[in-house]
């Protein structure tokens, strides 16, 4: 059995029966373990497990489900096993309730105390005054060392031009951060919680950008969030570009084709 369990295990206080890999473990190591004693957690590795617990902690604070934080330590994220599967499913009313309760959690400012990574790809939080300032210096100029020439033009073009894009200070939001359908998890039309968090204070509307990347969110899902304000189309583009820019990264050229659109469909 891994180490990971292993260590797990001994966080809990307890003698470990089995372990199993499960599925979602694309950047870290997720293992379901069973005690001895018939308990059973999901424990995760990572490169910094107690900032995942302060997110999943602050997220639950906010009264949006999220797994509970049974041991942690720098190596090892020890969490409940919650009920539910993968996905929205039928549960998108109920998830655009959770995700606006979470977003009317406020931060001072933007961005989170600590930095966080997508596996190799680091993601800086450090607090900024203005939005703008924060959208274009944490999640777009960071990328440019890592992006051909012609690409870090367009986006350093966007960057410079975030002022008169976005909102100088809109609520600072509480973020999940990486909301796309894998880290829903619901039963029926019930969301059990929210998983693999990259939290930080921002545009609600960055979360629903994020989601709209890869599903389709359906209209119960905006009926329950509520109404967004004026220009929020425009924005979405500008707010997509960063988990596009991620993927570009961590998985290579076959997401340029993803970059480039959003950049079009900014005017860039």
């Amino acid at each position: 059995m891994s180490r990971l369990a292993a260590r797990a295990a001994a966080l809990l206080g307890a003698t470990l029966a089995r372990a199993e890999p499960i599925h979602g473990g694309d950047l870290s190591e997720v293992i379901r373990i069973v005690l001895a004693d018939g308990r059973r957690a999901i424990v995760k590795g990572g490169p910094a497990p107690p900032v995942e617990a302060t997110m999943l902690r602050a997220i639950a604070a906010a009264g949006t489900p999220a797994p509970a934080v049974l041991a942690v330590d720098d190596h090892v994220l020890v969490l409940e096993e919650i009920a539910g599967t993968s996905g929205p499913g039928q549960a998108w009313a109920d998830l655009g309730a959770a995700l606006a309760r979470l977003h009317t959690t406020a931060g001072p400012r933007y961005g989170w105390p600590d930095d966080s990574a997508f596996g190799p790809v680091a993601i800086p939080n450090g607090w900024c005054d203005d939005w703008p300032t924060f959208w274009g210096e944490r999640r777009l100029r960071t990328h440019l060392p890592h992006l051909p020439a012609t690409l870090a033009r367009r986006i350093e073009t966007l960057a410079a031009d975030l002022p008169n894009r976005l909102p100088a200070r809109p609520r600072p939001a509480l973020l999940h951060g990486d909301l796309w359908g894998g880290n829903v998890m619901a039963a029926g039309r019930r969301v059990t919680g929210l998983i693999d968090p990259a939290c930080y204070h921002g545009d609600g509307e960055v979360d629903l950008a994020m989601l709209a990347l890869f599903d389709r969110p359906p209209p119960a899902f905006l009926d329950a969030y509520g109404a967004l304000p004026p220009g929020h189309a425009e924005r979405r583009a500008v707010y997509s570009l960063w988990p596009a820019l991620v993927h570009l990264r961590l998985f290579g050229g076959g997401y340029r084709g993803m970059v480039e659109g959003f950049l079009a469909a900014a005017g860039v």
